[in-house]
Protein backbone atom coordinates (compact mmCIF):
# COMPACT_ATOMS: atom_id res chain seq x y z
CA UNK A 1 0.00 0.00 0.00
CA UNK A 2 0.88 3.12 -1.11
CA UNK A 3 1.08 5.98 2.01
CA UNK A 4 1.00 9.70 0.79
CA UNK A 5 2.77 11.75 3.74
CA UNK A 6 0.84 15.07 3.39
CA UNK A 7 3.90 16.83 5.80
CA UNK A 8 6.05 15.77 3.23
CA UNK A 9 4.10 17.45 0.00
CA UNK A 10 3.86 20.65 2.22
CA UNK A 11 7.73 20.83 2.78
CA UNK A 12 8.13 20.14 -0.81
CA UNK A 13 5.69 22.50 -1.89
CA UNK A 14 7.19 25.44 0.30
CA UNK A 15 10.75 24.63 -0.65
CA UNK A 16 9.34 24.84 -4.55
CA UNK A 17 7.43 27.88 -3.75
CA UNK A 18 10.82 29.41 -2.22
CA UNK A 19 12.80 28.62 -5.49
CA UNK A 20 9.91 30.18 -7.49
CA UNK A 21 10.21 33.70 -5.35
CA UNK A 22 13.61 33.56 -6.49
CA UNK A 23 15.75 32.21 -3.25
CA UNK A 24 18.53 30.03 -5.57
CA UNK A 25 20.89 29.17 -3.23
CA UNK A 26 20.36 26.32 -0.74
CA UNK A 27 21.81 27.87 2.68
CA UNK A 28 19.04 30.96 2.14
CA UNK A 29 16.29 28.22 1.81
CA UNK A 30 17.68 26.84 4.51
CA UNK A 31 16.91 30.20 6.46
CA UNK A 32 13.58 31.09 4.47
CA UNK A 33 11.85 27.62 5.21
CA UNK A 34 13.32 26.45 8.73
CA UNK A 35 13.39 23.21 7.30
CA UNK A 36 17.03 21.19 8.33
CA UNK A 37 20.03 21.10 5.80
CA UNK A 38 19.85 17.18 5.46
CA UNK A 39 16.39 17.14 5.31
CA UNK A 40 15.97 19.83 2.77
CA UNK A 41 18.76 17.96 0.57
CA UNK A 42 16.48 14.96 0.04
CA UNK A 43 13.72 17.47 -0.77
CA UNK A 44 15.92 18.97 -3.69
CA UNK A 45 16.47 15.48 -4.90
CA UNK A 46 13.11 15.19 -5.06
CA UNK A 47 11.90 18.05 -6.77
CA UNK A 48 15.08 17.80 -9.27
CA UNK A 49 13.49 13.94 -9.99
CA UNK A 50 9.99 14.59 -10.64
CA UNK A 51 11.04 17.88 -12.87
CA UNK A 52 10.04 20.57 -10.83
CA UNK A 53 13.61 22.62 -10.32
CA UNK A 54 16.65 23.12 -12.46
CA UNK A 55 19.74 22.76 -10.76
CA UNK A 56 22.78 24.78 -12.34
CA UNK A 57 26.61 24.71 -11.13
CA UNK A 58 28.47 28.07 -11.76
CA UNK A 59 31.82 29.07 -12.12
CA UNK A 60 33.17 31.18 -8.95
CA UNK A 61 36.05 32.66 -8.54
CA UNK A 62 37.22 30.21 -5.97
CA UNK A 63 34.49 27.44 -5.79
CA UNK A 64 31.54 26.17 -7.75
CA UNK A 65 28.13 27.59 -7.49
CA UNK A 66 25.08 26.17 -7.50
CA UNK A 67 21.60 27.86 -8.17
CA UNK A 68 18.03 26.52 -8.29
CA UNK A 69 16.03 27.50 -10.69
CA UNK A 70 11.79 26.42 -11.14
CA UNK A 71 10.80 24.66 -13.96
CA UNK A 72 7.47 25.23 -16.12
CA UNK A 73 5.99 22.42 -14.66
CA UNK A 74 7.54 23.32 -11.33
CA UNK A 75 5.75 26.48 -11.07
CA UNK A 76 2.38 25.42 -13.05
CA UNK A 77 2.62 23.10 -9.99
CA UNK A 78 3.06 25.84 -7.14
CA UNK A 79 0.12 27.74 -8.66
CA UNK A 80 -2.33 25.10 -9.08
CA UNK A 81 -1.98 23.55 -5.65
CA UNK A 82 -2.04 27.39 -4.11
CA UNK A 83 -5.40 27.56 -5.66
CA UNK A 84 -6.43 23.94 -4.38
CA UNK A 85 -5.59 25.62 -1.22
CA UNK A 86 -7.42 28.51 -1.56
CA UNK A 87 -10.58 26.49 -2.25
CA UNK A 88 -10.07 24.01 0.74
CA UNK A 89 -9.89 27.82 2.72
CA UNK A 90 -13.30 29.06 1.15
CA UNK A 91 -15.19 25.70 1.87
CA UNK A 92 -13.68 26.31 5.75
CA UNK A 93 -15.24 30.27 5.81
CA UNK A 94 -18.54 29.00 4.37
CA UNK A 95 -19.24 26.32 6.70
CA UNK A 96 -17.76 29.07 9.66
CA UNK A 97 -20.24 31.83 8.14
CA UNK A 98 -23.26 29.53 7.99
CA UNK A 99 -22.56 28.20 11.72
CA UNK A 100 -22.28 24.56 10.36
CA UNK A 101 -19.98 23.82 13.37
CA UNK A 102 -19.81 20.08 12.64
CA UNK A 103 -18.98 20.35 9.02
CA UNK A 104 -16.10 22.65 9.88
CA UNK A 105 -14.99 20.12 12.16
CA UNK A 106 -15.14 17.47 9.52
CA UNK A 107 -13.07 20.04 6.72
CA UNK A 108 -10.93 20.79 9.90
CA UNK A 109 -10.01 17.42 10.51
CA UNK A 110 -9.38 16.71 6.52
CA UNK A 111 -7.43 19.44 6.09
CA UNK A 112 -5.36 19.37 9.14
CA UNK A 113 -1.89 18.36 7.56
CA UNK A 114 -2.52 21.34 4.90
CA UNK A 115 -3.54 24.25 7.95
CA UNK A 116 0.34 24.90 8.33
CA UNK A 117 0.92 25.22 4.57
CA UNK A 118 -2.31 28.11 3.98
CA UNK A 119 -0.94 29.77 6.97
CA UNK A 120 2.63 30.08 5.37
CA UNK A 121 1.63 31.00 2.37
CA UNK A 122 -0.92 33.69 3.73
CA UNK A 123 -4.15 32.14 2.64
CA UNK A 124 -5.74 31.64 6.04
CA UNK A 125 -7.00 34.68 7.63
CA UNK A 126 -5.42 34.69 11.30
CA UNK A 127 -8.32 36.25 12.86
CA UNK A 128 -11.22 34.16 10.94
CA UNK A 129 -9.00 31.13 11.90
CA UNK A 130 -8.90 32.25 15.61
CA UNK A 131 -12.72 32.84 15.32
CA UNK A 132 -13.53 29.35 13.85
CA UNK A 133 -11.51 27.36 16.91
CA UNK A 134 -13.53 29.53 19.08
CA UNK A 135 -17.08 28.48 17.55
CA UNK A 136 -15.71 24.59 17.73
CA UNK A 137 -14.94 25.18 21.67
CA UNK A 138 -11.13 24.49 20.91
CA UNK A 139 -7.75 25.71 21.10
CA UNK A 140 -5.66 26.65 17.69
CA UNK A 141 -2.80 24.50 19.44
CA UNK A 142 -4.79 21.43 18.84
CA UNK A 143 -4.48 21.52 14.99
CA UNK A 144 -1.14 23.86 14.64
CA UNK A 145 1.99 23.31 15.74
CA UNK A 146 3.55 25.92 18.03
CA UNK A 147 6.55 26.02 15.63
CA UNK A 148 3.99 26.80 12.81
CA UNK A 149 2.68 29.80 14.78
CA UNK A 150 6.00 31.44 15.22
CA UNK A 151 5.93 32.47 11.82
CA UNK A 152 3.42 35.21 12.97
CA UNK A 153 5.29 36.56 15.92
CA UNK A 154 7.39 39.50 14.71
CA UNK A 155 8.76 40.12 17.59
CA UNK A 156 6.61 43.22 18.54
CA UNK A 157 6.21 41.52 22.08
CA UNK A 158 9.00 40.79 23.24
CA UNK A 159 10.31 43.37 25.17
CA UNK A 160 6.88 44.32 27.01
CA UNK A 161 7.99 42.83 30.50
CA UNK A 162 11.19 44.79 30.40
CA UNK A 163 9.66 48.28 30.92
CA UNK A 164 11.76 50.57 33.46
CA UNK A 165 8.12 52.18 34.28
CA UNK A 166 7.48 51.34 38.07
CA UNK A 167 5.08 53.96 38.28
CA UNK A 168 1.84 53.08 37.18
CA UNK A 169 3.10 52.48 34.05
CA UNK A 170 3.26 56.20 32.49
CA UNK A 171 6.32 57.29 30.76
CA UNK A 172 5.44 61.27 31.02
CA UNK A 173 4.49 63.50 34.14
CA UNK A 174 0.45 63.61 34.46
CA UNK A 175 0.34 66.45 37.02
CA UNK A 176 -0.67 65.13 39.54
Amino acid sequence: MFVIDMNEIAKDLIVLDAINNGIKQFDKIVKVTKIQPRELNNILKKLEERELINVQEKKGWLSKKIELYPTEKGTNQVKETIHELEEKWESMKNAYESNDKQKLQQIMKDEKSFLPTMMFFGIIDIMMFSMMFSMMGMAMSSYIPADDMSQFDDGANEDLGNSDMNDGGFDFDIGF
